[in-house]
């Protein structure tokens, strides 16, 4: 690697890592806010629903890291609101962490069958929830990190990117002139969000700008600042809708 692309790299200060976003729903008031104070204590970002139908508008705004739902809910209980998810491309392979009073050998098999990725019965200690999602939210790192060309991660993000493209679209079929917003991005940085706006992974990305995994994940980080926007799919529609990509 050159000198040149090195220097690059260096570029400005180090941006701390933000925070995983969870989204908690669960129709109990005690025991949501227990538990979002003891998630918020643990440096995650908590978004919270007291029903199904609310978790899944939250969903709609803000895409988390990872979900954890409670199963007997009235309306729509968490195996339906699990079903819903797993049927939608944008929520496919996002981790599910049932939290339940429904204890049985039974009840988990039934959970795992329905797609869950732990399953934890009430009552709880918070501590072990804690330790299985950060080890949900790792593999899914890992994952990531490691995935290949084609893998359905990616094409889920270019189908998540289509769609935002298409709600910019008036009835008539041309796109509308974005607001106009001034963010001051370096060359990198830019670079950097044309290729996560073309539905690439953070790998792919290194490997097309010559740099490592550690430095993209720096310069997404960067824009997630300077954007105020919390996942890829927040940064790539806010870089739609204000014209911020090459």
């Amino acid at each position: 690697m050159s000198s040149q692309t090195q220097g690059n790299d260096s570029e400005g200060m180090e941006v701390p890592q933000i925070p995983s976003r969870l989204l908690l729903v669960d129709d109990e008031p005690g025991l949501r806010e227990a538990v979002q104070a003891y998630l918020e204590d643990s440096d995650f970002t908590v978004d919270v629903a007291g029903n199904a139908r609310e978790g899944w508008e939250l969903l709609q705004q803000n895409l988390p890291d990872l979900v954890i739902t409670d199963i007997m809910m009235p309306e729509v209980d968490g195996y339906q609101f699990l079903k819903q998810m797993r049927e939608d491309p944008q929520f496919k392979a996002l981790p599910v962490v049932f939290l339940t009073a429904k204890g049985m050998t039974t009840d988990r098999i039934q959970g795992y069958q329905a797609g869950c990725d732990a399953y934890l019965s009430k009552p709880f200690d918070p501590e072990e929830l804690v330790v299985i999602v950060k080890n949900l939210l790792e593999r899914r790192a890992v994952a990531t990190a490691s995935s290949s060309d084609g893998n359905p991660d990616i094409a889920a993000l270019a189908g998540q990117i289509a769609r935002i493209e298409n709600m910019l679209k008036g009835k008539s079929g041309i796109t509308p002139t974005p607001p106009p917003i001034k963010i001051d991005l370096t060359p990198r940085e830019q670079s950097v969000l044309d290729l996560v706006a073309q539905g690439l992974m953070n790998k792919e990305i290194a490997r097309r700008l010559e740099t490592s995994v550690r430095n993209v994940e720096k310069y997404v980080s960067r824009l997630f600042t300077k954007t105020g926007t919390n996942s890829r799919t927040e940064l790539v529609r806010y870089a739609l809708e204000h014209g911020l990509t090459q």
